[in-house]
């Protein structure tokens, strides 16, 4: 009988290291450094989250575990050997930039390949039946790697690599990733996107990042057609908005899909706060989208449900988004209150724009209930 909730982190995830940019801009003649240095994705908002559960006491409620690294194998089955084979060079060599940035230091292939790993023995611990949910702290992000190519901060393709050997494994055979990351989950897209076993949906801020992916027209291709769901919302769209959009497209597809799993790409950089996005969500956001996507897992798998943490860059407020998720994946009565929460509910759009918003979504609704092609 599967038990409880799990909680997969590494300190080693914490120490992957980004290079000279300021936010996504790298560092040059007109760009002045931060006084934080480096990329928005820091190891801290992943850290502040961890010691904020040890502090409330949340993290005794969970399952907590590391994991080992993604074999070269596991890696394989998504990465083509020459890219993981210069990504190991490179990163043997002292590090740099093999892809759009994605700087790494000297044993960042190894951390990657660390992170991928949390992902999948979560994968693995849901699947078997040894733990009922899980969430998994992986660092650095996967969602816009491409097979060839890191991109957007993600060196490897962590939810991917985690399908793939629970597939090879004889655990799943139909999942579902989920991914409500503001950023077009592109990666994940593009390895799935011929493919029926994997039905993958993003909603995101529309021409966030990517700037060029991520359109509602973009259904998959061959025998993955209508398994890609793409759900870009206009800056601004709030917390209405994203509950709306759970309810009329993203709740109705998975009960037609009926997958044996569903994996959350859980980036909160959708909040309020988030220096990459304008979405005005908030920790009860994200809160009132995990008791959806639970429902929908108890309903449909046996309550098999995996988080595997993606962006999110407000070391601030982060930690009180991923605290009031996990609460809700273990049941758990503990609270972190959100400091914000009053001054979020005013900053919300009113209700002729949410009403605006709400035509968007019912129109992009009736475009995924009819055949694509």
């Amino acid at each position: 009988m599967a038990q409880g909730t799990g909680f997969f982190f590494d300190e080693k995830c914490f120490w992957h290291s980004g290079g000279n940019y300021a936010l996504t801009l790298p560092v040059g003649d007109l760009v002045q450094p931060l006084a934080a240095g480096g990329l928005p994705e820091s190891p801290e908002t992943k850290r502040r989250l961890k010691n904020l559960m040890d502090v409330t006491g949340l993290s005794a409620e969970l399952h907590l575990r590391s994991a080992p690294a993604a074999t070269d194998a596991m890696l394989a089955r998504v990465h083509p050997s020459d890219f993981l084979e210069k990504f190991k060079s490179v990163s043997d060599a002292g590090g740099g930039e093999i892809g759009l940035r994605t700087p790494f230091g000297k044993g960042g292939y190894e951390i990657a390949a660390l992170s991928a790993g949390l992902a999948t023995e979560a994968v693995r611990a849901v699947a078997t039946g040894d733990l009922q949910n899980a969430y998994a702290l992986s660092r650095p992000p996967g969602h816009h790697c491409l097979p060839d190519w890191p991109n957007g901060f993600c060196l490897l393709a962590n939810i991917a690599i985690a399908i793939e050997e629970a597939k090879a494994q004889g655990l799943l055979q139909k999942v579902v990733v989920l991914d409500w990351d503001v950023h077009h989950g592109n990666g994940t897209e593009a390895i799935f996107y011929d493919r029926d076993d994997v039905l993958t949906i993003s909603m995101h801020q529309e021409h966030n990042y990517p700037l060029d992916s991520g359109d509602i027209t973009d259904r998959g291709r061959d025998a993955g057609l209508g398994a890609n769901i793409n759900i870009p919302l206009p800056p601004g769209a709030g917390h209405n908005t994203y509950l709306y959009a759970m309810e009329q497209i993203v709740l109705p597809a998975l009960k037609a899909y009926q997958p044996d799993m569903i994996i959350v790409a859980c980036g909160f950089d959708a909040s309020a706060f988030d220096p990459l996005s304008r979405m005005l969500a908030s920790a009860d956001t994200f809160r009132q989208m995990t008791k959806q996507i639970m429902r929908a897992a108890e309903n449909l798998c046996d309550g098999k449900l995996v988080l595997v943490h993606e962006g999110g860059y407000s070391e601030a407020y982060v930690p009180f988004c991923g605290h009031a998720v996990i609460e809700e994946l273990a049941s758990s009565d503990i609270r972190a209150e959100d400091p914000m929460a009053a001054a979020l509910a005013k900053r919300q759009p009113n209700a002729r724009v949410e009403a605006f918003f709400a035509t968007l979504v019912d129109e992009m609704a009736k475009t995924f209930a009819s055949p694509p092609g």
